[in-house]
């Protein structure tokens, strides 16, 4: 029997799996994120030989320390830029993730939110609420169509490219992408049309979606000076990492109509947003909650579970992470 510990509430399926599979499972009774202290005043105390850890933990050497016979940390996310690879290979210490699952649903939420900010659903909800709505009028918030637009999709990956296949098969949409490499299964599935650039691909679309993993090359990918190539009619959604873009110059933009909309997941300071951002009436804000489906959610848990499963027994778990 190994200790396992898990720093954060998440679906039962996984730490029940965890379970049946002889294992003590420590669960945080911490309802909300372990401050760094908390983390290493609990590892140190439980002394886990694994560790599910989540995105909103911040995992490197001094963590490491604090839990010396933890070979795995293993991450309750697709993204790993919560955990300090070299820290983790220096120390010999496993690290994986749990890619794949949450494909659809992210996609899901994307197109919700471009629906939702093209239709000004947010605002119109808001408007009866407020006691507004005086009756029907050709000129009440108008949106635009999507039918027949171009989306510019910024990250051709898996979301990327389950997002291009929605709105090209479902809406009619014309698909134009930027990757750091050309995606020839993206331009076979929508006939997607690949451009050189990040710039090239702002200037043309009519809906920007982002799907690109924080990098040290990504971090304020769109910028006050990016915003400004994109049409005034443009919307710009995020839904992979808050760094991504620029929030200070984004809410800059939005008060000044330099693009239409824009509809976030992730915010750059999470949880805190920049100053003015939930003032503006041209911008959906979700929390973090892409993936917030009882169907993934509940997946992510069993494959981090799985990945500790197959390490303490001695196997390779199959969603490895390697530092680069």
């Amino acid at each position: 029997m190994s200790k396992v510990y898990v720093t954060r509430k998440i679906p039962e399926s996984g730490i029940e799996m965890l379970k049946v599979a002889g294992h003590d499972v420590v669960v945080s009774e911490k309802d909300g994120v372990l401050t760094r202290d908390e983390l290493i005043a609990a590892l140190k105390d439980n002394d886990p030989e694994a560790v599910l850890c989540l995105l909103t933990d911040a995992i490197d050497s001094t963590v490491f320390e604090a839990a010396p016979n933890a070979k795995i940390f293993a991450n309750y996310a697709v993204g790993f830029n919560n955990i300090n690879l070299e820290d983790a290979k220096a120390r010999g210490v496993t690290i994986t993730n749990t890619p794949g699952v949450l494909t659809d649903t992210v996609a899901e939420h994307a197109m919700t939110l471009i629906c939702a900010v093209s239709k000004r659903v947010v605002e119109a909800d808001r408007f009866i609420r407020d006691g507004k709505y005086e009756g029907w009028g050709p000129l009440l918030l108008l949106g635009v169509d999507l039918k027949g637009k171009t989306l510019g999709v910024l990250g051709a990956g898996r979301i990327g490219h389950r997002v291009s296949e929605i709105a090209s098969k479902g809406f009619g949409m014309k698909v134009i992408y930027y990757d750091v490499k050309q995606n020839e299964d993206i331009e076979k599935a929508v006939d997607a049309g690949f451009r050189a650039s990040v710039e090239e691909v702002l200037k043309e679309a009519d809906v920007v979606t982002v799907h690109v993993p924080l990098l040290d090359s990504t971090k304020h990918l769109i910028n006050a000076e990016r915003l400004a190539l994109m049409k005034s009619s443009a919307i710009l959604v995020n839904t992979s990492r808050g760094p991504v873009i620029d929030e200070d110059a984004l809410v800059s933009a939005l008060r000044d109509r330099v693009i239409r909309g824009a509809a976030l997941d992730v915010f750059e300071r999470e949880p805190e947003l920049a100053p003015g951002l939930s003032d503006l009436p041209n911008v959906i804000i979700t929390p973090h909650t892409a993936s917030a489906t009882e169907e993934t959610r509940g997946k992510m848990s069993e494959i981090a579970a799985r990945n500790i499963i197959s390490f303490l027994k001695g196997e390779e778990p199959q969603n490895k992470v390697e530092a680069a």
